[in-house]
């Protein structure tokens, strides 16, 4: 069963959305940008969050102690790298925390996919790419480059309920990440959430 990733919360009525549709992970994001949100706003997020769905933080070139701090704290269980961060800011980061990493890689073509598979990470996330962004602009890519890979991966950008199904059928990842794509007029809609979890899990 293809997992389900809903990025970008930031609110009480946004938790109590998913802890009744039941995405298997939820993302907070830590980054500039107009869904960030503060360490401790998170924690508050995170405690009335359904313990079974697992949170993830979606970093920028963050320094490495505050990743590893929301993590051991127990804020975050997975880390999303979603910057320039490279093997040994990685490795660094491991040796802080035993948190799995989700490393985010701009999708231009085939050899970047493929040489980022190599990274010490456990998940990669194939985002559309966007001169200056670091990713979620809410754009998809041609899903025809992704080449096969043996390390699990999730699919963002640009996906919604409309086109998840179609999605999954070609690309057949792990996961699917959304965060635009189940908001109305910038704010997550709890129909848009449910139609999303629906399409994916059939």
């Amino acid at each position: 069963m293809t997992k389900v990733k809903i990025c970008g919360l930031k609110t009480i009525k946004d938790i109590q959305a998913v802890n009744r549709w039941k995405p298997d992970f939820a993302g907070f994001v830590f980054a500039p940008g107009k869904r960030q949100i503060t360490p401790g706003h998170a924690a508050e997020l995170r405690r009335a969050l359904d313990p079974g769905i697992q949170a993830v933080g979606v970093f920028v070139n963050a320094p490495v102690e505050e990743a590893a701090a929301l993590s051991n704290t127990g804020v975050i269980q997975l880390i999303q790298l979603h910057g320039d961060e490279d093997a040994v800011y990685m490795e660094e980061l491991r040796k802080r925390t035993d948190k799995p990493l989700i490393k985010a890689v701009a999708a231009r073509s085939q050899e970047e996919i493929l040489k980022a598979e190599k990274l010490p990470c456990e998940y990669l996330l194939l985002d559309a790419y966007q001169k200056g962004s670091p990713g979620g602009n809410g754009e998809t890519f041609d899903w025809n480059i992704i080449p096969p890979l043996k390390k699990n991966w999730f699919l963002a950008g640009g996906l919604s309920p409309e086109n998840v199904e179609q999605a999954i059928k070609i690309c057949r990842p792990f996961g699917v990440d959304v965060s635009s794509g189940v908001e109305i007029q910038g704010k997550k809609s709890e129909q848009r959430i449910r139609e999303f979890i629906e399409k994916v899990r059939g």
